[in-house]
């Protein structure tokens, strides 16, 4: 990594610690419920009239389960919402490109994708979506979603802070607390400078360019409802077209790739996603998105150390987190600027790196850095394609997800997600010295054990499972644009990221035939709703003991040695969990690329 690398990560970390306080301390303020806010006097008001429309009384408290229920009801019914609206796209205004309806499948696929936060995208996002259906039918759950991934991770906490009581908080009032005085006031902002850098932002039909030189295209042959057509193989069929014009995208842009970013939603408004020049048009703006990703992860670890009246557990929380993301950035930083073991085996000295894929604007060390953030957190955007990586390059972006993504994490998930690893980690704390576990002053017996597990099992087993069967059956296999070790990678990637609500993609995997869709969306709710029961489970348990005092052997839940433990139990379960398929695609990959094989 040369020096300009050094500075960007230093840069980032440095900008990064510095919010985390700031916005620990007013998610307090929002969250609790109990101080006031500089937005007060404008959202007051609205805040009252929506509790009123949606019929909910602000002070009547939730259970875990009733909090749970609310949650999944709310879910989905937006979800069916979305659904509904993309399917009657053709019908409905703000469409100017008279784009048609999605298909069943591909509805499906996307509006389950966006309520859970996921953001997959199987389609080509300017050339399938409206106007209207970017605007509200998706960025309605950039928002929602978002939020109410954060108030799981505050009910978490309440349960943890909370003594000999039974209610975790209001999910309504988490809701609309969080989108009114959060999410929308910092989306403005960072809206209007992404504007500042030239990113768009109109209702401006496409515009449409005479290319000088026509080119010759190959593009998968579709029938009427826009699914492509498959050959007895399972292999789209494929017909050359003369293109002699460029489209060029336009649209609302910077108010959708705002909250995208600081909701950890990661759907691009453009295919292209965060490598279209109107979608990421300067280094500012890359660097403004990727600190935007970790902004509310990072200081959901000081809501964490204020809520809990101990604040050096919640930098030990960001310690962890901050130690596994420093490994991978520098990991993966290594293997691209490293570049193709291939090359180097030929001993061409004028390839400098990895370059494949990746923006000439951004480089290799700014591509790299992004897509472990962008994978350490639940996000999804990518200003790189990780298909083209290095086989190491791919696997840590890939390793992120399958640890649950809590290397700071998506808004709320990651805290959540983490808490689930720091209650294992004082379990084997407690077993080590023959005591009871205790976490912050609270007994951990079987019962939060067994949820904080089943939590992690519904990740190993959705993605272990999908990836299998796809793996297995003739639709997987026809999905794959490489063979061998790298197209098991591309499978593994795709049920990584819609399980971990991801949303990312190896980009070599054609992923819109109705098995993918709906294999994709089925794992995205499983992965979502499937362990957020536990999680709320567990924080129903926690709220009802007591507080014990601190003795002289209670664990300290901080420090260096509660660091290295927490960090331990989390690699060693990611191990455990997915060493195995691993070793089977990127790690045996990349040892045929030092023998001069390529997929």
């Amino acid at each position: 990594m040369n020096a300009s690398g050094w500075m960007q990560l230093i840069l980032f970390v440095g900008a990064l610690a510095m919010i985390t306080r700031p916005m620990g301390i007013y998610l307090v303020q929002v969250l609790d419920g109990n101080g006031r806010t500089w937005l007060d006097p404008v959202m007051k008001p609205l805040e009252r009239v929506t509790y009123r429309l949606i019929g909910t009384d602000a002070e009547r408290e939730h259970d875990w389960r009733q909090y749970t229920v609310a949650l999944l009801l709310f879910s989905g019914v937006s979800g069916l919402f979305t659904y509904a609206m993309l399917r009657l796209q053709h019908l409905l205004p703000l469409n100017p490109q008279g784009l048609g309806p999605l298909s069943p499948d591909l509805a499906f696929n996307t509006a389950v994708s966006f309520t859970t936060n996921t953001n997959w995208q199987s389609y080509g996002g300017e050339g399938t979506l409206s106007y209207l259906s970017q605007m509200v039918a998706l960025t309605l759950h950039n928002f929602t979603s978002a939020a109410a991934g954060i108030g799981v991770a505050a009910a978490l906490v309440r349960g943890i802070v909370r003594s000999s009581a039974k209610t975790l908080g209001n999910f309504w009032v988490d809701l609309v607390r969080t989108t009114y005085y959060l999410l929308l006031p910092v989306c403005v902002v960072i809206a209007t400078v992404l504007v500042s850098q030239g990113m768009i932002q109109n209702f401006k039909p496409y515009t449409r360019a005479r290319l000088l030189e026509p080119v010759r295209i190959s593009v998968e042959t579709r029938d009427g409802k826009g699914a492509a057509l498959l050959d007895e193989a399972g292999k789209p069929f494929l017909e050359e077209q003369i293109v002699r014009e460029q489209v060029i995208v336009q649209g609302p842009m910077a108010s959708q790739v705002a909250i995208k970013m600081l909701g950890t939603n990661g759907g691009g408004y453009a295919n292209a996603n965060a490598a279209h020049p109107f979608e990421n048009p300067t280094p500012l703006s890359n660097f403004l998105q990727m600190l935007s990703i970790f902004a509310i992860g990072s200081g959901l670890t000081h809501y964490l150390g204020r809520m809990t009246g101990n604040q050096a557990h919640g930098w030990s929380v960001w310690g962890a987190m901050m130690t596994l993301f420093l490994a991978g950035v520098l990991v993966c930083g290594w293997a691209e600027a490293r570049g193709n073991p291939v090359h180097q085996a030929l001993g061409v000295a004028a390839i400098d790196g990895n370059m494949e894929g990746k923006e000439v604007r951004f480089g290799i060390f700014s591509s790299a850095l992004f897509a472990v953030i962008t994978t350490a957190a639940s996000c999804g955007a990518v200003n790189a394609m990780h298909d083209s990586f290095t086989a190491v390059g791919g696997l840590v972006p890939l390793f992120n997800i399958e640890l649950g993504e809590i290397v700071i994490g998506g808004v709320g998930s990651g805290l959540y997600g983490m808490l689930v690893f720091v209650v294992l980690a004082v379990f084997i704390a407690g077993l080590m010295v023959g005591r009871t576990p205790e976490y912050l002053g609270k007994k951990v017996h079987a019962y939060e054990v067994k949820m904080a597990m089943l939590a992690l099992l519904v990740l190993t087993l959705t993605i272990l499972g999908f990836t299998a069967w796809a793996a297995v059956s003739p639709w997987g296999l026809a999905g794959l644009n490489n063979s061998g070790p790298h197209g098991l990678s591309e499978i593994l990637y795709a049920y990584s990221s819609a399980t971990g609500n991801n949303g990312s993609a190896f980009a070599g995997l054609a992923a819109n035939t109705p098995w993918y869709n709906v294999t994709l969306g089925l794992a995205m709710l499983a992965g979502r709703f499937l362990m957020i029961v536990p999680i709320m489970a567990l924080a129903g348990s926690l709220v009802q003991k007591k507080i014990s005092p601190t003795s002289a052997g209670t664990f300290p839940a901080s420090g260096v040695t509660f660091i290295l433990l927490l960090i331990g139990t989390v690699l060693l379960i990611g191990a455990l969990n997915f060493l195995p398929v691993l070793a089977l695609g990127p790690v045996v990959e990349h040892f045929l690329n030092a023998e001069g094989r390529l997929y």
